[in-house]
């Protein structure tokens, strides 16, 4: 939770004091339509009960992600996220089990502090549906199998405007995600507590 706290404590210290900043009429949020298009990078934090013993390991990745948010009232949006990242796995005692690329659509509603302000933080709460697809195994393993899994997910960012129209964004998501995985037709089972941070930083655009 570390990376969502501080993310959490810097906007909220900064935002009593930029909430009384005066803002050029360019800056104010008059559209409903928002699109952003950031790097993300996807950090799992697995923990796993593997029947032969050991842990599974998922790697890190990065991958490009576009979001769409849509303003319900200046303040209330809802955001809906796409990407997809390509993971190894392997087993804490050393060998690749194989790969697998994951599609993570997330839906998200958050609360924007500051809308009509050059800077403005937010937060959010949604649901994340994980979809495995094209595993693949490697030397002795064959069979990989990963089922889907729904999730919590939790969300802190801002956006920071440059003009009418074009900003800049950083956001930062935990999901919270647990799924079965088996090898070798069942022979080799898993529970897997995934859980990563998904960190992205990008540009936005008002429509």
């Amino acid at each position: 939770m570390k990376p969502l706290l501080v993310a959490l404590a810097i906007f909220l210290m900064f935002t009593p004091h930029l909430s009384h900043a005066a803002s050029p009429p360019d800056y104010l949020a008059k559209e409903r339509f928002e699109l952003r298009l950031r790097a993300l990078g996807v950090i799992p934090q697995e923990k796993s009960d593997v029947n032969i013993g050991g842990d599974v390991k998922v790697s890190n990745a990065i991958t490009p992600e576009v979001d769409l948010t849509y303003f319900l009232t200046p303040n209330i949006a809802t955001e809906i996220i796409a990407g997809t990242a390509r993971h190894t796995l392997s087993h804490s005692s050393g060998p690749t089990l194989g790969q697998t690329w994951i599609l993570p659509p997330t839906v998200t509603v958050q609360y924007h502090f500051l809308p009509e302000e050059k800077f403005n933080p937010y937060l959010g709460v949604g649901l994340n549906y994980s979809i495995f697809y094209h595993e693949n195994t490697t030397g002795a393993f064959s069979d990989l199998n990963i089922s889907n899994g729904f999730g919590p997910v939790a969300q802190v960012g801002f956006d920071y405007w440059i003009n009418k129209n074009w900003g800049l964004n950083l956001d930062i998501k935990k999901i919270w995600l647990n799924v079965d995985a088996s090898l070798n037709n069942g022979a080799v089972k898993a529970d897997v507590d995934i859980d990563p941070w998904l960190a992205g930083v990008g540009v936005a655009y008002r429509f």
